[in-house]
């Protein structure tokens, strides 16, 4: 897919921690998560430029997602070590959560389209596709988009009970 529809998709799988951390009063940390979401929606096309390294090859993967996820784990630790010892622990698990489950977000838009993804390469070279939509379709990022704005639009009304 396309950045608009990354971005939907990912804002469509984070709504759901942003309901429970705005039901938990946690609105600073809700919004960080979101952003954060935001920020890394497009962290696997990081490999079009890069020679020799196909797209959607391995940074299309949950090895990286999980990589992802320990790289923006441990700069929330930091973060967080700059306040004590929970907030390290805190900010860490947290920014792991949020980075992994983005990477995800992003896995997820990609298998709709025909050229798919390889979700579990190095373990397996297994293709998978739901053929659904191109790339470049137009409707379709548009309509991801629309989702998970909506999504976090609800998200927040619900959360101040409107």
């Amino acid at each position: 897919m396309k950045q608009l529809g990354h971005y939907g998709t990912a804002l469509l799988l984070y709504s759901p921690v942003a309901l429970f951390l705005l039901a938990s009063g946690e609105d600073a940390l809700a919004l960080g998560g979101g952003a954060l979401a935001i920020t890394l929606a497009m962290a696997p096309d990081c490999d079009r430029p890069i020679p020799f390294v196909d797209h959607r090859g391995p940074t299309h993967t949950f090895g990286f997602a999980i990589l992802v996820g320990l790289l923006v784990g441990a700069a929330g630790w930091v973060v967080g070590s700059q306040v004590d010892a929970a907030a390290a622990q805190t900010f860490g698990r947290f920014a792991f959560a949020v980075g992994a489950l983005t990477v995800v977000s992003h896995l997820l838009a990609d298998v709709i389209t025909p050229m798919g993804i390889r979700p579990f390469w190095p373990l397996s070279d297994r293709h998978f596709t739901l053929d659904l939509v191109y790339a470049k379709n137009w409707a379709a990022n548009v309509l991801l988009f629309v989702l998970g704005a909506v999504a976090t639009l609800l998200v927040v009304f619900a959360s101040r009970g409107a």
